[in-house]
């Protein structure tokens, strides 16, 4: 609440009041039977009292007036309503005037007031007989002066302030609100839900507008605001009674202006960043997301997942597309996004509306899906003119990491070589690529981007899905392979009886025994040479198969055939 409520009226006047409109004389206060004198006896004072009544002061009281003999005359209890009058100014009977004077709020008094300033020898026809002693039992609820101010009381600052209200500022506040006396009329706490509003712009009521200015997130202070800067003489028609004291306890939660951007706070920057991201580039990082006043909402490190994301392509809201540009590999930095850039008035989950929302993120790895692979040689040999080609047999040494160093895999630590044939599918395209045009003993790191690599699923449980991958590798070993379509190939001349050469039995037909004999035969003997990295006895089979035309399980010279007679096949 601190709203403008409109359409109220004040209930019926007290009796009291009404005779004072009739008689011309103040309301009456309380007196005991002859005595001349004014009596106060202060039968409760609270233990704090910031303020005392003095002759001038509007004041809301509570009261019950009675006879010496206890016969009732008069309560503002029956009526539901406090009694609301000017101190000190001729709108009370003599003897109230002055036993209102020093009260504190919530201050019980009772008070006998003499007839001499009560209402005298001619007392209130029908209602206060001539020379009446006159008793008040007094509760003080509220009291405040027409040139009071807004009266504001921090009683906790945060450690760290970098911006306070201003005008035109949108806020989000928790707040409980009370009368002078401590009476509850209304809390957003209650409600579960933060009162929001621009401030200075006219949708509060003036004095929250001015006791909101220059407040910190996190800060809380207490707002004690008169009638006159709140809801004045009406109140607001259903909880707040006219001329009362509003006292808020506020704890600021948000703020934000329509015309912020984001901010950027670089926690930590690498000293090498080579490449920093940009539109179109894909991201992997971690974030805590928290509210403004520290208030968790989300975590990819509680998924134990990286949030992975193309950015400046709205695929994140529009403040994270902005804030997650020009980061490097490994920065971190703070992004404070406001509501209109973040998930505006609605909110969106556990994110409130109209929430400015804090990223502290960690920028794991990012690459563009146009980026090939990147190699760096750190060592070559001396004699490095046998590089590394199509279909040769390679023996490596490799750690594999991410971008960010954390170690995936190692070879070195397995203490045995990673052996693949070039080209043959055997490793990610990107991996085949960084190794070739390679000598045995060079050294280089190759970096992959997860197009070339594990693509976005990656490796359960291995690799990241759309990770980046950096191998450092050692080739150790080349053997040459075959020219490309060749499984095996003639160190020689060709005999041109060669299928007289196989058929040993000289029946005619070559089973697969006496194939595979005889090509093991011309391999041991260095007349013939199989694909280096593969099976041996597999290629020989696919061999026999490819000339086993009919497939009856054996070779006729009809079916027997070399490969430059038909191309279409590797055997031979």
């Amino acid at each position: 609440m601190a709203f403008r409520a409109r359409g109220w009226r004040p209930p019926p006047p007290p009796l009291l009041l009404l005779l004072l409109w009739v008689t011309g004389q103040a309301a009456p206060v309380a007196g005991l039977g002859l005595d001349t004198e004014l009596q106060i006896e202060r039968r409760f004072v609270p233990d704090e009292c910031p303020r005392t009544v003095r002759s001038g002061d509007f004041v809301r009281y509570h009261y019950v007036g009675t006879f010496p003999d206890g016969q009732k005359f008069d309560s503002s209890y029956d009526r539901d309503s406090t009694f609301n009058v000017f101190v000190g100014k001729g709108q009370l009977i003599a003897g109230m005037d002055q036993a209102l004077v020093g009260m504190c709020v919530n201050e019980r008094r009772f008070v006998k007031i003499p007839p001499k300033l009560a209402y005298g020898s001619e007392g209130v026809s029908g209602v206060i007989p001539p020379d009446s002693v006159l008793h008040f039992d007094v509760l003080l609820m509220d009291i405040w002066n027409s040139e009071d101010q807004v009266q504001i009381h921090t009683y906790f600052t945060p450690p760290s302030c970098p911006r306070t209200i201003q005008v035109s500022d949108f806020v989000r506040y928790h707040y409980n609100g009370t009368f002078l006396d401590g009476t509850l009329f209304d809390s957003s706490h209650n409600r579960m839900k933060t009162y929001d509003t621009y401030v200075g712009i006219g949708w509060l009521i003036p004095g929250m507008d001015k006791g909101l200015l220059g407040m910190c997130v996190g800060e809380k202070r207490i707002i004690t605001i008169p009638p006159f800067l709140a809801y004045g003489e009406d109140g607001d028609g259903k909880d707040i009674p006219g001329q009362a004291s509003l006292v808020f306890d506020v704890a600021l939660l948000d703020l934000h202006n329509p015309k912020d951007g984001i901010s950027i706070e670089n926690k930590v920057v690498p000293e090498n960043c080579e490449r920093r991201s940009q539109s179109g580039d894909f991201l992997r990082y971690h974030y805590n997301g928290t509210l403004l006043d520290g208030t968790f909402f989300d975590s990819s490190y509680s998924r134990n997942r990286t949030f992975d994301t193309y950015i400046g392509q709205g695929y994140v809201i529009a403040g994270m597309d902005e804030g997650l540009l020009g980061v490097c590999i490994g920065e971190k930095r703070r992004i404070v996004v406001p509501p209109h850039l973040g998930y505006g008035e609605e909110g969106r989950g556990n994110i409130p509306g109209s929430a400015v929302l804090v990223f502290d993120i960690h920028v794991i790895d990012f690459h563009n899906p146009s980026d090939s692979i990147s190699i760096t040689s750190h060592y070559k040999p001396p004699d490095c003119s046998v590089l590394s080609k199509k279909g040769d047999y390679l023996k490596y040494h490799y750690n594999a990491s991410l971008l960010d160093g954390t170690l995936l895999d190692s070879t070195w630590n397995l203490g045995k070589t990673y052996n693949i044939v070039l080209g043959s599918g055997q490793v990610v395209l990107g991996m085949d690529m960084g190794l070739r045009e390679m000598c045995v003993g060079e050294k280089r790191t190759v970096i992959i981007p997860p197009h070339l690599g594990y693509g976005e699923a990656g490796v359960d449980g291995e690799v990241p899905g759309s990770a980046v991958l950096v191998f450092d590798i050692e080739l150790l070993e080349l053997v040459a392979g075959l020219p490309e379509g060749y499984m095996f190939i003639w160190n020689g001349e060709v005999s041109p009886n060669l299928f007289e050469e196989i058929d040993k039995d000289g029946d005619g037909e070559v089973l697969l025994e006496e194939f595979s004999e005889y090509i093991h035969a011309q391999v041991a003997s260095g007349k013939g040479k199989l694909a280096p990295g593969f099976d041996a006895e597999m290629i020989v089979k696919n061999m026999f198969t490819n000339q086993d035309r009919n497939g009856d399980g054996k070779v006729t010279a009809e079916e027997f055939k070399l490969k430059d007679q038909e191309a279409k096949h590797d055997e031979l």
